[in-house]
């Protein structure tokens, strides 16, 4: 039996993803799909659910911070299937590590943002509003 895939449209792409229909264009022309964009009648792109999974991870990607070389690093190498699983192991740690840097520097942020919240619901509950306060030490 022969499997039928399914095509989608550009449209229905991006709906799928969330991207702009801009933001895929740029995408394939960035060569960020594992597979070429493969065109119907008429020269229009046809896409099929496995691009819409592999977009999936490139979001994610993109959204933790992944710069788009490292994007399309990952893209060659899983492009080139098996035998470089340990590049990729370690092009995926050391964005692990830039990840979670980030999240260090976030909780520390969201301390200081919650000091803040803090002193100011003390202050409007004192009826104070007006009182400034500008670090940890000006509680």
């Amino acid at each position: 039996m022969v499997e039928v895939i399914a095509s989608l449209s550009i449209g229905q792409v991006a709906e799928r993803t969330g991207l702009s229909v801009h933001a895929l264009r740029f995408y394939e022309q960035e060569g960020l799909f594992l597979n070429a964009v493969r065109r119907g009648p008429g020269g229009r792109r046809v896409y099929h659910q496995d691009d819409v999974d592999w977009l999936t991870v490139c979001i994610i990607l993109r959204a933790s911070g992944m710069p788009l070389t490292v994007l399309r690093r990952y893209t060659d190498l899983v492009r080139e299937g098996a035998g470089n699983a340990e590049e990729r192991l370690a092009l995926m740690r050391e964005h692990q590590k830039r990840v979670t840097a980030q999240i260090d520097r976030l909780t520390e942020s969201l301390d200081l943002i919650s000091f803040k919240v803090g002193v100011y619901e003390d202050l409007v509950g004192q009826g104070d509003a007006a009182e400034q306060c500008h670090g940890p030490s000006r509680a």
